[in-house]
């Protein structure tokens, strides 16, 4: 059996589709912390389970009779998240899964200025040193995030940031096909290459994109880090979301996130679906 943690969340579910695609919806299994939320899966025979990063016990449970488990990281920042990691990967052991998965990011470095970045080389390093078999998918950066990012632009007219370098965005659809397929396939020991679409793009790029979406003007304006801080304070935001956001600019113009590469082609046997295609698609259905 194949258990897919956080499976109520966007990426979650959509694996747990593809997992449904090429597999027995009995040979299917999610973990949850509010199982009412699938019930649906449920009903097309998935086993569906209680578990929650801050209970050991529920997923061990959760993880009963598991061969693999998909580790989604966990929402929580710094520490919390690297404890929560920690005691999924214990519970996986101690529950005999022969295989751990988790969802990483293309650039897991313990030096990023982008603090989730901290964390997954974090869970990369108790994952190599639990003494299982582990994969760790390396994700380009989720598409659904540059919205966030542009912040109050599609109100305002202006894209308001810092200084930024080209990230490539990447899909949750095409994340999720591929964590499929290297569940089905038994593919990627180890750490993966970059899973990342085929193009990267910055700020600058976005705002002529939803320019020509909206048909009209976005325009991209750069702030420095300090002025963009105070901006996020003054909407109210705690300093280790501050933080975590400024950083993400920081990281994106020293390059961390500017690498394309082809091995999510090559798994999901088609091109990546396109960034600027997917970005007007949202902002025109938004």
């Amino acid at each position: 059996m194949i258990v897919v943690t956080g499976a109520n969340g966007k990426l979650g579910r959509k694996v747990v589709e593809e997992l449904l695609k090429r597999l027995p919806a009995g040979d299917v299994g999610v973990s949850v912390r509010d199982v009412d939320k699938v019930r649906d899966l449920q009903e097309r025979g998935v086993r569906v389970r209680q578990g929650n990063f801050e209970d050991s016990e529920s997923l061990l449970y959760a993880f009963e009779e598991a061969s693999q488990v998909l580790m989604i990281s966990s929402h929580s920042l710094g520490e919390a998240a690297v404890r929560q990691h920690q005691t999924a990967i214990d519970a996986a052991k101690k529950a005999g899964v022969g295989r751990l998965l988790y969802t990483s990011q293309m650039f897991s470095s313990a030096t990023s200025h982008f603090s989730p970045m901290n964390v997954h080389a974090a869970t990369e390093e108790m994952l190599q040193s639990s003494g299982m078999a582990f994969t760790s998918l390396r994700n380009g950066f989720y598409a659904a995030s540059a919205i966030m990012w542009m912040g109050d632009a599609l109100e305002t007219g202006e894209l308001i940031a810092p200084e930024d370098g080209p990230v490539a965005w990447t899909t949750h659809s095409d994340l999720a096909e591929a964590a499929a397929v290297i569940l089905t396939e038994q593919r990627y020991d180890g750490i993966t290459p970059p899973l990342t679409a085929s193009e990267a793009m910055d700020m600058s790029g976005i705002a002529s994109i939803a320019s020509k979406a909206l048909d009209r003007p976005i325009r991209r304006i750069v702030v420095s880090d300090d002025e963009y801080r105070i901006h996020l304070v003054s909407r109210g935001l705690p300093k280790a979301m501050v933080d975590m956001l400024t950083g993400m600019f920081q990281a994106s113009r020293l390059g961390d996130f500017s690498q394309t590469n082809p091995a999510l082609e090559h798994l999901i046997g088609r091109s990546p679906v396109n960034f600027s295609d997917f970005l007007k698609d949202s902002l025109i259905n938004a």
